[in-house]
């Protein structure tokens, strides 16, 4: 039996699990040892540089981070015009899916989900990596065991090996309901692994209240809270809505 989804050699895709503007995601095995296995994909059928190029970034830079807390790459195989990106199956769904339309009122719970992510940007710290994209949707976590690992380096940077050199972002890059403000490309200061815990912080307020500090349709709106307004404090958000 042949899989109609995609035909990867050595790979067998079971079912789609995500369908975005820029890459499919599949679950399958691989064929030579019946491993469970995650393929991303790019959409495009005639991809871009700077789409082959984020591929190759999100191996190269993960290849080697050998940790539990981070997804496991095991290849990158030439598909059609770009790339498919091979990665271990934990039975992980997105932190976003899996908080859709709900506060996490648990705080035990909480604080083992926030301990496990505060320990995988240590990760990345002590390897000198900037991911630049921190946000529930590239969290993975099993219902069932609570485990949790970080997905998507596409944008991620390596700094140099010698020192944590700062670096100016050119362009804007990440998600903007989650952005620091000097990933705005908006501030006279460099980045540095701090812009990952910024982006860690939202993702906790949104985890505990259920929807995110900043709101906006607006782009600049929402650029401009992350550089001159206070997130609103818990506290005074409780008291607000009773």
């Amino acid at each position: 039996m042949v899989s109609t989804l995609v035909s990867i050699p050595g790979y067998y895709a079971t079912e789609e699990i995500y369908n975005g503007s820029r890459t499919l995601v599949y679950r399958g095995y691989r064929e030579t040892d019946h491993k469970a296995v995650v393929i991303k994909l790019l959409k495009n059928h005639y991809p871009s540089f700077s789409e082959l190029l984020s591929f190759r970034n999100q191996y190269t830079i993960t290849k080697n981070l050998n940790s539990p807390l981070i997804i496991q790459t095991y290849s990158l195989v030439t598909y059609q015009n770009g790339y498919a990106l091979v990665m271990e199956d934990f039975g992980g769904i997105s932190l976003k899916e899996w908080g859709t339309g709900k506060s996490l009122r648990n705080l035990t719970e909480f604080l083992q989900i926030a301990i496990a992510l505060c320990n995988s940007l240590d990760i990345l710290y002590r390897a000198q990596i900037i991911h630049k994209d921190i946000k529930p949707a590239n969290i993975l976590i099993n219902p069932e065991t609570k485990q949790v690992k970080l997905i998507d380096f596409s944008i991620a940077s390596l700094l140099p090996r010698s020192t944590q050199t700062l670096i100016s972002p050119n362009v804007l890059e990440g998600t903007l309901a989650y952005i620091s403000p000097e990933q705005t490309g908006r501030m006279n200061r460099g980045m540095d692994y701090r812009t990952d815990f910024y982006s860690l912080g939202i993702t906790f307020y949104e985890l505990l209240t259920g929807e995110l500090p900043f709101q906006s349709n607006d782009m600049m709106e929402l650029v401009h809270c992350h550089i001159a307004k206070q997130v609103p404090l818990l506290g005074n958000r409780e008291k607000t809505e009773h």
